[in-house]
């Protein structure tokens, strides 16, 4: 063990003084670790561990204990970097729309002629939808879909997986078609698509319930009829 004498203030600490400090803070920061209970400070609490465990290795020629801190401190590095690029993917995910050309891989193509109705409410429902051309309508709700816009994710949750409202082609056109299948998968699979489908769901509950807001408070301001009796 390096026995030299380093100055401290007014004071004096050996070179195992401070080898045995380096000791007890590290142990403090995996201590720390335990307590954590969200990833991105567990890793840097780790990172700091690691960098006080190699000093501390160093110093008093603990080399099992250094060797082990080498390794794990850019293993805690990369972790740390990819939870901050999940992090990115899931607020981009929750700002933005899923890009086609990251779903078609995953989808199925299908062409729908004007007039089709593509489902009835009270069908099974198995697959959502992602509209690449032509017009569609929702026609309990008389909602038009245009390109780019998303239907029949509300399915998968309905209870019995039945659909919610028909829909029907006003203009021929093409979509993307992907499995109940498919999507929980790739829910498990990618938190990107994860928190981009629960994003998508909960904006859709939000739109219903504003339109049903809106027509009860339409029903509520419309005059009741006066009856009249006979002459």
């Amino acid at each position: 063990m390096r026995c030299s004498i380093i100055p401290l203030g007014k004071s004096f600490m050996t070179h195992a003084q401070i080898a045995e400090l380096l000791g007890y803070v590290a142990a403090a920061c995996v201590f720390v670790t335990f307590y954590m209970k969200t990833m991105v400070p567990l890793r840097i609490a780790g990172i700091v561990s690691n960098v006080l465990f190699i000093g501390y290795g160093y110093a008093v020629d603990a080399y099992p204990v250094l060797i082990l801190h080498v390794v794990l401190l850019p293993l805690n590095i990369l972790r740390l970097h990819q939870m901050l690029a999940l992090i990115r993917q899931v607020e981009d995910a929750t700002r933005g729309e899923l890009h086609l050309d990251w779903v078609k891989p995953f989808s199925s193509m299908r062409n729908v002629e004007a007039g089709e109705v593509l489902f009835h409410r009270g069908d099974p429902a198995h697959e959502m939808f992602f509209v690449v051309s032509g017009r569609f309508r929702v026609t309990e709700r008389s909602i038009d879909l245009n390109a780019g816009d998303v239907f029949g994710e509300l399915g998968l949750l309905h209870a019995g997986q039945t659909r919610s409202a028909g829909v029907e082609c006003t203009e021929a056109g093409q979509l993307l078609r992907i499995s109940y299948d498919q999507v929980k998968q790739l829910y498990v699979q990618d938190p990107k698509f994860g928190f981009y489908f629960l994003h998508l769901v909960s904006k859709r509950l939000f739109h219903n319930l504003s339109l049903a807001s809106e027509q009860s408070d339409k029903a509520d301001e419309s005059p009741s009829p006066i009856s009249t009796s006979p002459s």
